[in-house]
């Protein structure tokens, strides 16, 4: 598809599912800083598209460049998001996973405080998920 840009030219509309292959690509190429601007734009284009584990895996995906780039905080910032949007809509068991990253990153960074908060949120989502299974 093509629309009219504010310069006159045509522009391609953004294809989330397109820009997530595309990152995915870039990932397996170890290009992790540029695979993380494709997962962050298809993140958003599937979140206005209500598509929202989509969106979390898009997110979880740039938490995961991020990490192998050694950006801690920004890997943190992604991994939240991730797993804030998974449990707001029922992905109980993809936002722990998240979670589990965002502790491994608050280790990396030796941020003590932040840690141990993390670590009792994890333990509470363990503890629910399996009362939910009796």
């Amino acid at each position: 598809m093509h629309q009219v840009g504010v310069n006159g030219m045509a522009e391609e509309k953004q294809d989330p599912v397109k820009l997530h292959k595309e990152g995915n690509t870039l990932y397996e190429m170890g290009k992790y800083a540029e695979a993380i601007e494709k997962f962050l734009v298809a993140a958003e284009l599937y979140r206005k598209l209500n598509n929202y584990f989509d969106s979390a895996y898009s997110y979880y995906k740039a938490g995961e460049c991020a990490f192998m780039l050694k950006d801690y905080s920004k890997a943190v910032e992604h991994f939240l998001k991730s797993a804030d949007l998974s449990f707001s809509r029922g992905f109980d068991r993809f936002g722990l996973s998240a979670l589990e990253y965002v502790k491994d990153c608050y280790r990396a960074l030796n941020e003590q405080d932040k840690l141990g908060e993390i670590e009792k949120r994890i333990k509470e989502v363990k503890a629910k998920l399996e009362a939910s299974l009796f």
